[in-house]
């Protein structure tokens, strides 16, 4: 099967999850784009319609990676997130698509009037 990686690399200084394929072929997939695409349910939902933009992402890091049988993956994030069960196809699939998921992503952003910026939170001054 051509999406099985042959080889999984986590490269911790730029939060780049490396995929080697027995094709040569290679795919470098961010942390924050990992982590926006997420599978799990606390992202895309619970069906059609549910999914939910991540915001203030662009900053997370890949602090793991857990092998899941010989399907898949689970990638675990600094923000908490660890609930994404990320099989091979579906990680293919992510890095074939990378560009053009990614600007998707990014008008996403831009039409809720989001950002990829952490929120810095608001201080509220007490009287």
């Amino acid at each position: 099967m051509h999406s099985v990686p042959s080889d999984i690399r986590l490269r911790r200084k730029s939060g780049i999850l490396e995929l080697g394929y027995a094709s040569g072929m290679k795919h470098e997939l961010p942390a924050e784009f990992l982590r926006v695409y997420s599978p799990s349910a606390a992202v895309r939902g619970h069906g059609a319609g549910q999914e939910v933009l991540q915001t203030g992402k662009k900053h997370v890091q890949l602090t793991g990676v857990e092998a899941i049988g010989n399907y898949a993956i689970k990638l675990i994030f600094d923000d908490g997130h660890d609930s994404g069960i990320y099989t091979w196809e579906y990680l293919y699939n992510l890095g074939a698509h990378y560009e053009s998921y990614w600007q998707d992503y990014l008008e996403r952003l831009h039409q809720a009037g989001a950002s990829r910026d952490p929120d810095l939170g608001v201080v509220k001054f007490m009287e």
